[in-house]
């Protein structure tokens, strides 16, 4: 019995020998594990904290860490947001991380075209109100609005993070939006020209009032006066306010109003205002008198239209008609919260009519 149990010790003991030397002998390209080898595929919704190097992804099973890495196939899913729905084919590496293998979401492809004969480049940092495919860019010159394509060239970075710079070239779509003709990582972009983001001079503004296009939409709460934020069917725009912007018809910017505004883009790769109308009342047969005409200062109410302008002063409301305007100095349009100081007159029709506006 005794020597029975020594040959078996021996067995095994001889068995483990030829184990560890047999891994000794087998090719090291044979021992590591083939990253493209699709274990998994997980659906799951993109994580606040997910970089360019690691994606971090809330699923029914758990929270996930996923590597991305340069063999990842990000083609039919350019941009990882938090909140976002996707799928990521899975494999496991030599260094027991998750490697992303592909990452798909179902987005639409768009319909729009893209005049990419002038593009501009821009560079800034991708803004967390941005979502879907548009991007919201926080430049130096201000917040830009790009859609983000599938035909989108991104060799120059892997994936689109919040809070990550970019160089981003641009041209207009047939949607009056700019849209993105390729993306590089800012940082790689002034290594190849030479030269740093913070040393670069803006060009000036040059423009092309021959191609413009109409737009229509409400305004938006954030517009300024220089900046009108345009809620439309397709989104919400940013369109420039600037020396050239014929506002005559559409004087009167605050939130919910709505408007017409021909659009053309600018060099800067804003669009820029043109022409600007909006829904106005028919011309008044009040008379006024004009002997009497009292200069009050307030600032511009958000109940504000192209009809009648609520101006809020010290001594409380007046509405004042806007439909015997005479001049408009000191302002192109007239945005809410704006200082104001307004000379009227009382006509027959027992309203006060605003004759000269001028802007604080």
């Amino acid at each position: 019995m005794g020597a029975r149990m020594k040959k078996d010790r021996i067995a095994r003991m001889c068995m483990t020998v030829c184990l560890v030397l047999g891994m000794f002998f087998i090719p090291i390209n044979e021992m590591k594990v083939q990253a493209a080898e699709v274990i998994a595929t997980v659906q799951g919704t993109v994580m606040s904290g997910t970089t360019s190097e690691l994606l971090k992804l809330s699923t029914k099973e758990g929270n996930m860490e996923i590597k991305l890495d340069s063999g990842t196939d990000t083609s039919a899913c350019k941009l990882l947001l938090p909140g976002q729905t996707i799928n990521v084919s899975v494999s496991r590496g030599s260094d027991e991380y998750l490697h992303a293998v592909k990452i798909t979401t179902g987005a639409q492809v768009s319909n729009v075209s893209v005049d990419s004969s002038t593009t501009t480049t821009i560079t800034g940092t991708l803004s967390d109100k941005t979502k879907g495919d548009l991007l919201y860019v926080n430049t130096a010159q201000g917040e830009m609005q790009i859609k983000l394509d599938t035909t989108t060239n991104m060799s120059g970075c892997f994936v689109l993070v919040l809070g990550k710079s970019y160089s981003i070239s641009c041209a207009r779509g047939s949607d009056a939006y700019m849209h993105a003709v390729s993306i590089s990582d800012s940082a790689q972009a002034a290594s190849a020209s030479g030269t740093t983001s913070s040393s670069i001079t803006p060009a000036p503004v040059s423009y092309v009032n021959d191609a413009t296009t109409p737009i229509t939409g409400t305004v938006a709460e954030s517009t300024k006066e220089n900046l009108l934020y345009l809620s439309t069917k397709d989104g919400e725009m940013q369109i420039v306010i600037d020396n050239n912007t014929d506002s005559r018809s559409g004087m009167v910017l605050t939130p919910g109003n709505k408007l017409t505004v021909s659009v053309y883009r600018g060099t800067d790769a804003y669009m820029h205002a043109a022409y600007i109308s909006a829904s106005k009342n028919g011309t008044s047969n009040a008379t006024v008198d004009m002997t009497s005409m009292p200069t009050v200062s307030g600032t511009v109410g958000s109940k504000s239209n192209e009809n009648v302008l609520y101006l809020n002063t010290a001594q409380g409301e007046m509405e004042l008609k806007l439909d015997m305007v005479r001049s408009v100095t000191g302002c192109k349009v007239l945005v809410s919260g704006k200082k104001l100081t307004v000379s009227c007159a009382r006509g027959s029709d027992a309203y006060m009519h605003a004759i000269d506006i001028n802007g604080a």
